[in-house]
């Protein structure tokens, strides 16, 4: 399958047959998502796999009662990650390896001062808009890889929080359940070009 292809072809599936995803098809969905891109490189970001059938109950209420949360084959909750200063310790052991020792350090510093700048709330919107990227490699790999999934901003998130025992650096932003369709997707409606582009 090409690119225009999955672009086409992808849609927010709303109900799954219950079939599981291969370990090997989601080992490979998972290195997709681990090549996302992020602002910095800091990828704030924690990905909870819930494949439980009983956690995925308590989700589903959780969820507004949407049958994709308790029909799909695995559910991706998509959290930001808040301790923006423990990714950049993750991230300096890595450019240690990779770089001349006074551009990492530099590189380094210039990342504190950045995250020093901002205020705990503005770490999380920042975060929180992170996390939107790698959701969307996932709807992209998915479909890539032959299975289908939904973007879902539709949830409680302290609920998801209390049920799945989070901490609190991580706050559910955005969920995707994975799995094979039972519905079929209906016809694209997007915008014109003329409208979207001046």
């Amino acid at each position: 399958m090409d690119f225009k292809e999955i672009l086409e072809k992808r849609y927010a599936t709303k109900l799954f047959d219950g079939r599981k995803i291969p370990k090997e098809k989601l080992d490979e969905l998972f290195k997709m998502i681990l090549l996302s891109p992020s602002s910095y490189n800091l990828q704030p970001w924690k990905i909870k796999v819930v494949e439980d059938k009983k956690i995925k109950e308590e989700l589903f209420a959780a969820s507004y009662n949407q049958e994709q949360i308790r029909t799909c084959s695995h559910l991706l909750v998509f959290c930001a990650e808040l301790d923006i200063e423990k990714n950049i310790s993750l991230l300096e052991k890595e450019l240690s390896k990779k770089l001349p020792e006074q551009k990492a350090k530099a590189y380094v510093q210039m990342l504190k001062e950045f995250s020093a700048s901002m205020s705990e709330e503005q770490k999380k919107n920042w975060a929180q808009k992170q996390v939107y990227i790698a959701m969307q490699t996932t709807l992209l790999a998915a479909k890539y890889l032959g299975f289908d999934s939904c973007p879902m901003e539709g949830f409680e998130p302290e609920k998801y929080s209390k049920i799945l025992k989070l901490p609190p650096n991580l706050i559910p932003t955005v969920v995707v359940p994975i799995g094979y369709a039972a519905d079929k997707p209906k016809p694209k409606i997007r915008f014109s070009k003329e409208e979207v582009f001046f």
